[in-house]
């Protein structure tokens, strides 16, 4: 009986592989930052730009999958070969989710160091120990490009899996450990945008770390690779909807355990380490290792995906195979891994650089947006399965909220 539950479970994450992949891209040490720094300094009253967020995030999903299985061709490509102007939009794309991109991993790999090194004090029982966080990042470098060597995508997908799992149940027992306020949680989420500095660029970081451009690129590579096509169109939308869906689970109560703990109390939270150390008395030292293990794998499941983007927004533009094993491959992969090391040289704190970094995605959601919204209406290219009137909608609903946001963090950045 055992055995039959763990076959369903298997076969089902299978179905929803593309999915699972993109919340382990999605849900990162930004995304975590971003969250319970939103819950500690405003409680849930930003919940509404999560909820939106995740539900503009499964129309693109949905949209960039169609296209994608519909034609045949991945994004950029499409871009390229199919809009008037589209080599130098597809061009822009890949410049501006690169830079933003390298901004991520240089934060990402900067915090999980610094938890994987206040791990090991927390269990050493010793707060004088310090190991060097550059010697850190260098060995999850190695392991990293390790992996990437050898690897393939079911590889990464299977990895990812697990991290994604790993993640969801530390961060429901701290849920459960640190006993948040309900009526606080309840209370607070009245829509809102309050007038403090820093108030719009957060928002703008929200929307970027859950509605990012970088997402709907990847995902009509990962389609790809996962060979799914015109027949899987059903497939695909389930597996936008419990992408989206998990998405927005996981994010809320990472908000949720900070709105109802840290916000009532009158703390702010400021670095990840400071959420360590403020749920330590409430949790206990369990509760503290548990967030760094969902945080730390948390952030690794985002690099697997970071480090790939060069080389597949390349091969997405030029139309050509991904070969990870080929020399560009290696090489691309190899010069992304070396940015990890950014951290150690930068005054910034990895926390303030993934806020930046985040809410610069919102800044070009625009760019993947309308793109899209030409694409699904052109019969030459989607035959039978154009854009119906409430995709449609959706799209163009989408595309004011894209402007929305790109207006918020441009202000937040002002």
């Amino acid at each position: 009986m055992k055995m039959k539950i763990w076959k369903r479970l298997v076969i089902a994450l299978s179905m929803i592989g593309p999915g699972l992949f993109l919340i382990g891209y999605n849900i990162g040490t930004g995304s975590v930052t971003t969250m319970a720094k939103a819950g500690a300094e405003f409680g849930m009253t930003l919940f509404w730009a999560l909820v939106l967020s995740c539900f503009f995030t499964y129309i693109l999903m949905v949209a960039y999958g169609k296209m994608t299985l519909v034609s045949g061709r991945t994004a950029l490509f499409n871009f390229k070969t199919q809009l008037k102007g589209g080599k130098i939009l597809a061009i822009y794309i890949i410049i501006a989710l690169i830079t933003g991109e390298v901004l991520a991993l240089i934060g990402i790999m900067g915090i999980v160091a610094e938890l994987i090194q206040e791990g090991i004090r927390l269990i050493a029982g010793s707060r004088n120990l310090m190991i060097n966080t550059g010697w850190i990042i260098l060995v999850l470098a190695v392991l990293l490009y390790f992996l990437l060597w050898f690897g393939r995508y079911k590889v990464f997908e299977k990895i990812l899996t697990v991290f994604v799992i790993l993640m969801a149940l530390c961060f429901i027992i701290v849920f459960v450990m640190v006993r948040p306020s309900f009526s606080a949680i309840l209370e607070g989420m009245v829509p809102g945008i309050p007038n403090v500095p820093g108030a719009l660029t957060l928002v703008a970081a929200m929307v970027g770390t859950t509605c990012s451009a970088a997402v709907f690129i990847i995902r009509s590579t990962v389609l790809a690779e996962k060979g799914w096509t015109v027949d899987n169109l059903k497939n695909e939308k389930r597996d936008a909807f419990s992408s989206a869906f998990m998405m927005l689970f996981l994010s809320g109560v990472i908000m949720a355990v900070a709105a109802g703990t840290l916000n009532i109390m009158g703390l702010k939270l400021d670095t990840t380490l400071d959420m360590i150390s403020l749920f330590e008395p409430m949790g206990g030292k369990v509760a503290a290792l548990l967030l760094i293990l969902g945080i730390a794998g948390a952030g690794i499941s985002t690099v697997f995906p970071i480090v790939l983007i060069a080389p597949w927004l390349i091969s997405d533009y030029t139309g050509k195979s991904r070969d990870i094993k080929s020399p560009l491959f290696r090489g691309l992969i190899l010069a992304g891994l070396v940015f990890a090391f950014g951290s150690i040289f930068l005054e910034q704190s990895p926390p303030i650089l993934m806020v930046f970094s985040q809410a610069f995605q919102a800044a070009i959601l625009p760019a993947v947006a309308i793109p899209i919204f030409f694409i699904l209406n052109r019969k030459d290219i989607m035959q039978s399965h154009t854009a119906s009137l409430r995709l449609n909608i959706g799209l163009l609903a989408v595309i004011l909220f894209s402007f929305l946001t790109t207006y918020i963090a441009i202000r937040g950045f002002l």
